[in-house]
């Protein structure tokens, strides 16, 4: 599958209509982001089913301000409209399929489980205050 281009207007019903989202944040003239692009492409070749998604900085400014984007390229995964990892950097292939696999692997009942549990402890601290 090829990659999509992201921006504020797909971003919502990309993350909730897709069981698993990557998205590059990138810029034109970055170096490490025209490294890591080919890889991110090369992957979305290799995991069908996954959506790649990318995210250019430069027209996509309040996108990337909402995610605290300060170094590109940066990596997002989301699962189930829960984002998983963010990490700043070109990874290489072998790297990039290890965390697909791992994202792939998760059982996210029970990642659901804790997000609801951590936001019944947070709102019972607030109430308790």
């Amino acid at each position: 599958m090829a990659t999509i281009e992201l921006g504020l207007d797909n971003f919502e019903s990309t993350i909730t209509d897709n069981d698993i989202v990557l998205i590059d944040f990138w810029a034109d003239w970055c170096g490490p982001c025209k490294m890591f692009g080919p890889v991110f492409e090369k992957a979305s070749v290799a995991h069908p089913g996954v959506v790649f998604a990318k995210c250019d900085t430069e027209k996509e400014r309040d996108l990337a301000s909402h995610f605290g984007i300060r170094s590109i390229p940066t990596l997002a995964i989301f699962r189930e409209r829960v984002l998983l990892f963010s990490q700043a950097g070109a990874l290489p292939a072998a790297a990039l399929d290890e965390i697909i696999g791992q994202v792939k692997a998760l059982d996210m009942a029970e990642i659901h489980a804790k997000i609801a549990a951590d936001s019944e402890e947070g709102n019972e601290a607030a109430n308790s205050n």
